[in-house]
């Protein structure tokens, strides 16, 4: 991951490098056009030097030959070697002459460098014949070598000309070229500031705008989405992670505020349904034992079944009991609906014994049957038929509830399924407990966790099956709701 810190290093480091190109271009390209000036103004004064030291070194063989002193050999010796020098370098620096106007201009120094020894040497003898003879010799070289020396002078002259003359034209170039350089290097400084900041800017107000939203209570609008590979990608997808856990939490505590209102009102229509339930209980018994003495035995069965589920419907319905409970609270109530309708309803149980053991919650069954009664088969001459199926399928158990009763239509099924779309509570509920098909519906899905929970399939005139998809583990509600 490329940080901030090392992307503005980066930057850093590229402008300076342009910056420096241009700098150095400019530093390069000045020098070359001062060292072509340095050698060019050098070869006027090596010429004009070699002219004064040939006229002078015939000055010293002339002086020699009127004076014959020993001193003036001395000096004559010192001018030569600094002929020979600047000859060297005559030789070895670069200039635009022709190699062969050059090399016969050396020659010719070297001849008149050559007469001047021969000339001291027959001073030196007393040869008064031939050193005049070669000492006129040498004036005519030493004239000669003035006038080659003006010559070349003049050529480096007309050369220097149309040096000068490419050098503007040069000059005018590398000013554009170096004027290029430098708003280059500007635009590419201007394009990268730009291209970060915008880099930062961008994620900054989307940041900006998602904090906005959550401000004013909107969590779930689109995740920030951030493409920089930095720090500021690292926030936005903790910003992310942040808001998806507070809309997360909002769900729970929603779903929780749901729960509990449920558990109010259920607990309401209790206090509303409980007439001094002790006084009550205490009755049922003594009459159930009146009708057992009196050998009512039916009577006294009723009796308890009476007792037994309005004991069970008025206790801690927060809690969740066993599916074995609720299957024997199912029979009581079956046995009481039996009794009053004879055989115009039959209640046929078909329970695997190893399902019973699960946790469910409190008063779940005796209402959807309830609801089988009332809505499905209450109205039937004969016939009716209500059945309850407990079995494995899977990692779940399933609770199935089927009648034959008058069924209901897609709508009705959409209606409770769909229960976002109304809150309140069907007109019909039940006559024992008190409870509707809907708050049995939330109260699974709350327990479970999950809004599967339930299944409905029905048709008008064909009955009604309710199938209850039931976790193996079912705990999670009651230790919820503690």
């Amino acid at each position: 991951m490329k940080t901030i810190r090392t992307k503005l290093l980066l930057y850093f480091f590229v402008f300076v490098v342009l910056f420096n190109v241009v700098s150095i271009s400019i530093y390069f390209s000045s020098r070359s056009l001062l060292s072509e000036y340095d050698a060019s103004f050098e070869r006027f004064l090596l010429l004009n030097q070699i002219s004064q030291t040939s006229n002078l070194l015939y000055e010293k063989t002339n002086a020699y030959v009127v004076e014959k002193n020993q001193t003036t050999i001395g000096e004559f010796h010192k001018v030569r070697r600094q002929l020979d020098d600047d000859l060297a370098e005559l030789q070895t620096n670069e200039n635009s002459l022709d190699p062969v106007q050059l090399q016969k201009y050396i020659n010719t120094i070297k001849n008149f460098v050559q007469e001047c020894e021969i000339t001291i040497g027959l001073v030196i003898r007393d040869d008064i014949d031939q050193y005049t003879k070669h000492l006129k010799e040498a004036r005519t070289t030493s004239s000669y070598l003035k006038e080659t020396t003006l010559d070349l002078i003049d050529l480096e002259l007309t050369d220097y000309q149309s040096f000068f003359a490419e050098m503007e034209i040069r000059n005018e170039s590398f000013k554009w070229f170096t004027l290029f350089l430098f708003n280059t290097t500007v635009l590419l400084a201007i394009s990268f500031a730009l291209w970060f900041s915008r880099g930062i800017n961008r994620p900054i107000q989307s940041l900006s705008k998602a904090a906005q939203e959550i401000s004013t209570g909107k969590f779930d609008g689109q995740a920030v989405q951030i493409e920089s590979n930095d720090e500021l990608k690292l926030l936005g997808n903790s910003f992310n992670t942040m808001r998806d856990n507070i809309r997360q939490y909002i769900i729970e505590i929603e779903e929780k505020s749901e729960l509990d209102r449920l558990f109010k009102d259920l607990e309401l229509k209790h206090l509303q349904n409980q007439i001094n339930p002790h006084f009550l209980f205490n009755t049922l018994n003594t009459v159930s034992r009146m009708a057992y003495l009196e050998d009512a035995k039916e009577t006294s069965r009723l009796i308890d079944s009476v007792s037994a589920l309005l004991r069970y419907s008025l206790g801690d319905n927060n809690k969740s009991v066993l599916l074995r409970e609720e299957v024997n609270v199912v029979t009581d109530y079956f046995y009481i609906q039996q009794t009053r309708f004879g055989d115009r309803i039959t209640f046929q149980k078909h329970v695997e014994a190893d399902c019973l053991d699960i946790d469910i919650p409190s008063l779940t069954l005796q209402p959807l049957v309830e609801n089988a009664f009332i809505h499905g088969v209450e109205g039937k001459e004969e016939g009716g038929e209500i059945s309850l199926y407990i079995y494995k399928e899977g990692q779940n158990t399933i609770v199935e509830i089927t009648d034959n009763g008058t069924g209901m239509t897609q709508e009705q099924i959409a209606a409770l399924l769909t229960l976002s779309s109304n809150r309140h509570e069907p007109p019909h509920v039940g006559h024992s407990t008190g409870l509707g098909l809907k708050n049995v519906i939330r109260r699974l899905q709350l327990f479970y966790q999950s809004e599967h929970v339930i299944e409905i399939c029905s048709a008008p005139g064909q009955g009604t099956s309710i199938k209850l998809i039931v976790p193996v583990k079912g705990d999670s509600y009651e230790r919820n709701d503690r």
